[in-house]
């Protein structure tokens, strides 16, 4: 094949692809940025290694030249479906679709739910991805299409979002499943604060339109925590794994621990919702349907099971109320309740944290509140969980946090404290410990009042959480004037340099000019004789809690403390750190 071959050489060699079924399929893992684990491939498309139309976009713009874009559209899908089969692969299957292809009056959906047939793969199993390559002019044919689509069971992606042609009157109108952010505002993210602010106004809309967002184009291990610390679902990309024929299972993701400044590294997940419940098979009957109703009446819905993957979910009463009009039970009853069920039921893996399930819930339709939600693992069906336990589970944690924390700043108090070291010790995880103490706190609160005493109580927390990374870095009020940061940034000793640095300039904005001019103020000390004493400063004790120093969270808090002491026997605004182990083991938290 030269390198500039004529469109008459192209045709025949196009035709020949197709008719040979001589493409490959290359597959790109989807992983979830909660536990690392894939979710799902991204199928691509690749002509023969020696041919001008190996690359895909040489194969797809000869096609739409030589009026072979459909017929292109369809032979990729199918080496796609087959490759997918074949490989045994998990997860969902991301199918990538012209659009123009979708909205031809002369092509066929069902063509699709034929090829899946025969290679055994479920729909439900298969989201549908519109490309924004090859735009159509009909936007009523292709909403129309999608729409058939979701009813076999499919689900829908937007592809690309930021470049598209109605990528968002789409989003809007049609609601899809997934949609993928545009690589062009992932890669770089980090280092720039515009991509970053379109990216979490994505994320924001899509939280409140039941989406899921996959972030495209994760080049490096920088990006990537970013769009974690967004709260973007999903990520692909050439730092994730490359497109291959052969495609790894797992995936080894170095990711950002769990909202760890809630105090909570284990949160708690969908899979402690998990409540069994009868389930069906699409092939089953109406009347069987009823029957079941009849004898569970407690159940308001039934999940609707194939091949161990949830399909659709019958609800009670709109059961009832099918079969409630004349002549029902007599013409539907022996048909397949599959004609029945909702084929768009909520489903969430079971390792889906309560806050997440719960922005889904609420920003989904309203029956999911109360008829409940599927919950799988690996996409395999394990149970259902209801609103009533969801609501109950997030109070109860909600009550939780507001009882252990403190009044005053509202940041997590001993208990949650204590709690987060011992799971960190549990998991080996290395951690740095900063407990932080205001210097002369009484005299300040003897001359200025409790009020103004507050203030710096409540400043000093505002600045802790300013320079302690929310995503990885835990931050508890112990009490009083006393606070302390679970460190795991590696950066630690810099972000205490900055509290330093920063508390000395605005504590001056708590004390009146004479004071802060003298750099002193007078007040009786604890045997009631008047002393001068130096503007407010904080002493900050160091320790670096490795696994092999500390067993337990006694011992940590009283090398802590020892620390804190230390640093407090030097004047002004001091940081020190302990090297070396202190045996306390019975030692608590000090008050």
């Amino acid at each position: 094949m030269t390198a500039n071959p004529s469109l008459e050489m192209l045709r025949q060699e196009l035709e020949n692809i197709i008719s040979q079924n001589l493409l490959t399929a290359l597959f790109q893992p989807i992983a979830s940025t909660r536990d690392g684990e894939i979710y799902g491939y991204e199928g691509l498309i690749r002509g023969p290694s020696s041919s001008f139309l190996h690359s895909p976009i040489n194969l797809f713009r000869t096609a739409e030249k030589l009026g072979c874009l459909h017929a292109l559209d369809f032979a990729c899908r199918k080496a796609v479906i087959q490759a997918f089969v074949k490989e045994e692969l998990a997860g969902r299957l991301f199918l990538n679709v012209i659009p123009s292809c979708l909205a031809e009056q002369d092509f066929k959906p069902g063509a699709t739910l034929a090829l899946l047939n025969a290679a055994g793969l479920a729909p439900q199993r298969v989201v549908i991805e519109l490309t924004e390559t090859q735009p159509t002019h009909d936007y009523a044919l292709l909403k129309e299409a999608l729409l058939h689509y979701r009813d076999m069971g499919f689900k829908i992606a937007l592809d690309d979002l930021g470049e598209g042609f109605s990528s968002l009157r789409l989003w809007s109108e049609l609601k899809p499943e997934f949609v993928k952010i545009d690589k062009y505002f992932i890669q770089g993210l980090a280092c720039d604060a515009q991509k970053r602010q379109f990216v979490r106004s994505i994320q924001h809309i899509a939280i409140n339109t039941g989406a899921r967002v996959i972030a495209e184009g994760i080049e490096s291990q920088a990006d990537l925590q970013i769009v974690q610390k967004i709260g973007i679902s999903y990520v692909q990309g050439y730092f994730i794994a490359l497109p291959q024929a052969h495609p790894p299972r797992k995936l080894n993701l170095n990711l950002l621990e769990k909202d760890p400044r809630s105090g909570v590294l284990n949160e708690q997940t969908a899979g402690q919702l998990l409540v069994e419940v009868p389930t069906v098979s699409p092939r089953q009957s109406g009347a069987e349907i009823c029957r079941i109703f009849s004898k569970h009446p407690q159940i308001h819905a039934l999940p609707v099971i194939d091949d161990h993957r949830p399909v659709g979910l019958l609800r009670r009463h709109e059961v009832i109320e099918y079969f409630g009009r004349p002549f029902a039970h007599e013409l539907y009853g022996n048909k397949p309740c599959k004609a029945l069920m909702d084929c768009n039921p909520l489903i969430v893996e079971h390792s889906t944290s309560l806050q997440e399930l719960s922005q889904l819930v609420t920003a989904a339709d309203h029956r999911h509140l109360a008829d409940g939600f599927i919950i799988t693992e690996q996409g395999h069906y394990l149970g259902m969980g209801t609103g009533h336990d969801l609501m109950r589970a997030i109070t109860e944690l909600q009550i939780r946090a507001a009882r252990h924390a403190n009044p005053l700043t509202l940041l997590p108090g001993n208990v949650p404290i204590q709690e987060h070291m011992e799971v960190l010790l549990a998991e080996q995880r290395p951690f740095t410990v900063a407990y932080i103490d205001l210097d002369h706190f009484k005299p300040y609160n003897d001359v200025y009042g409790y009020a103004r005493g507050d203030s710096m109580i409540r400043m000093l927390g505002e600045l802790l959480l300013g320079i302690a990374d929310p995503q990885i870095d835990f931050v508890g009020h112990i009490g009083g004037d006393d606070f302390m940061v679970l460190f795991r940034s590696s950066d630690w000793k810099s972000r205490c340099q900055s509290l330093l640095k920063e508390f000395e300039q605005r504590v001056k904005s708590l004390f009146e000019p004479e004071h802060v001019l003298a750099n002193s103020y007078s007040s009786e000390d604890r045997r009631g004789v008047v002393q001068n004493f130096p503007l407010s400063s904080l002493s900050i004790g160091v320790i670096e809690a490795r696994k092999d120093r500390y067993l337990t969270h006694h011992e940590v808090a009283a090398a802590a403390t020892h620390a804190k002491h230390l640093a407090k026997s030097k004047q002004g605004n001091s940081l020190f750190v302990e090297q070396r182990k202190i045996e306390h083991p019975s030692a608590e938290l000090v008050l």
